[in-house]
């Protein structure tokens, strides 16, 4: 399977999982509203933020569809962009969840008891619950292909284990009526939202603006390659970072005399000094064919 299917078939499973966790999403909040339980809420906060991780996942999937062609790392960086968004979010509900569990707690103390139905709460806990690993089979087969879907098909097991603890909540609750066990829970799900949130956060950063490599353009080094004598194009350049060093990958296509003179490693020699003295990248992948080849 070459890159861009592969990209195709994660952008199929980030889209179905995508739906199915946004439908769950919609039931939820309704759940959370009738059973007037901030468990329920702070669950459905966690997965807004994990909807929206997925949408910009699926947007840097379907750039790599489209700049396939001259394609660069330019995409991971919207997706980092987009994580520093997610993440931000991701601190604001978790505070509130837990600003909101806090005051709920202050008011037990009182002995302002909120009434929380417990039969809406373990019903929308039990609906998350399949709708959840529904996503995560669809996910479950593509997650060694993406990066993207392997991040979101972990995810999805936290969501998972969310549900399973909103519905032990419901079930402490109906059995001993202690309500106070969903503000409890509330702050506890809100708290891992915060780590992870955090955890985003310093990765999105550091990728974004501590990285220490700076990559040159694309159509700089084209327009450099062009100047050889021996090529005649050049298509499918990516330019990325591997462990903080900079590797230009490209398909070359040499001119007809040179395909006759077998210039080849002339031309191979020639791509690589002039990325060295004008790019300072000392790693390159190139694949070198014939005048006339066919590519997509």
């Amino acid at each position: 399977m070459n890159t861009l299917t592969t990209h195709k078939s994660s952008q199929r499973r980030l889209l179905i999982a995508l739906a199915i966790t946004s439908v769950f999403m919609l039931i939820q909040l309704f759940g959370a509203y009738y059973a007037n339980s901030l468990a329920v809420y702070a669950d459905a906060g966690h997965l807004f933020v994990h909807n929206s991780s997925l949408f910009i996942a699926l947007i840097a999937s379907t750039l790599a569809i489209k700049f396939g062609r001259t394609f660069s790392d330019g995409y991971r960086r919207l997706e980092l962009s987009g994580g520093l968004i997610n993440g931000s979010l991701y601190l604001l509900i978790s505070c509130w969840i837990i600003f909101q569990g806090a005051d709920r707690l202050l008011g037990h103390e009182h002995h302002n008891e909120h009434e929380i139905n417990t039969f809406v709460m373990s019903t929308t806990a039990s609906l998350g619950f399949l709708f959840h690993a529904a996503s995560a089979i669809v996910l479950y087969k593509g997650r060694k292909d993406s990066v993207n879907v392997y991040a979101v098909f972990l995810h999805t097991f936290f969501d998972i284990l969310s549900t399973i603890v909103t519905f032990v909540t419901s079930v402490v609750i109906h059995a001993t009526g202690w309500t106070a066990v969903d503000s409890l829970s509330s702050i506890f799900i809100s708290i891992f939202v915060l780590y992870t949130g955090s955890k985003l956060l310093y990765r999105c950063v550091k990728g974004l603006f501590f990285n220490g490599v700076r990559l040159p353009a694309l159509k700089k080094i084209e327009a450099a390659l062009l100047t050889i004598d021996h090529i005649d194009n050049v298509h499918n350049l990516i330019v990325q970072c591997d462990n903080d060093q900079v590797v230009v990958g490209a398909h070359i296509v040499l001119k007809h005399e040179c395909t006759i003179e077998k210039h080849d490693q002339v031309c191979r020699m020639q791509i690589e000094r002039v990325l060295k003295e004008q790019f300072a990248v000392s790693m390159s992948v190139l694949q070198i064919e014939a005048y006339g080849c066919q590519h997509n």
